[in-house]
């Protein structure tokens, strides 16, 4: 079930946000990953500054989808990274998780091209991941009280 939503992605490294981005960048993450998820944690944690940051807005001007992309060295010593995976919860359930990480992917690669990526995935993700080409990577790991796994696409 794929409602067109039509949303508008951009991709922008920290020092070019808005402060109106950062703002609503900031609390969709809280909104879903400390408020939703019941999970305190620090959001602020030093990485938001050398990623990029994809943003997916509605015709609107409405946040709804949001992924942090890192360089290598920054969660993975070998690896350039993604995380803070997320769509708003208005928009759950209307296939824009599946965009959204297309989009993930292509930019992953206009930044880092042929890199390998490694990711931690929310467990129950892991078909997800492993339709968009990934494979796990060591042993599930609590993160934050959820359970988690390594994941790596393109395998060297």
């Amino acid at each position: 079930m794929s409602a067109n939503l039509n949303l508008h992605y951009c991709c922008l490294p920290f020092h070019q946000l808005s402060l109106t981005e950062l703002y609503a960048m900031m609390a969709l993450r809280q909104e879903v990953f400390v408020v939703e998820q019941n999970c305190p944690y620090l959001d602020a944690d030093g990485r938001d500054l050398p990623a990029h940051h994809l943003l997916g807005y509605n015709e609107e001007g409405r946040l709804l989808s949001y992924s942090r992309l890192l360089p290598k060295g920054i969660s993975y010593p070998e690896y350039p990274s993604f995380g803070r995976v997320v769509t708003s919860p208005s928009i759950r359930g209307k296939g824009q998780g599946r965009p959204l990480m297309e989009k993930t992917l292509e930019w992953m690669e206009r930044l880092f091209p042929g890199q390998a990526i490694k990711i931690s995935a929310q467990s129950y993700l892991i078909p997800f991941y492993e339709s968009l080409g990934f494979r796990t990577m060591g042993e599930e790991y609590l993160e934050d009280d959820i359970p988690h796994i390594g994941m790596v696409n393109r395998l060297l």
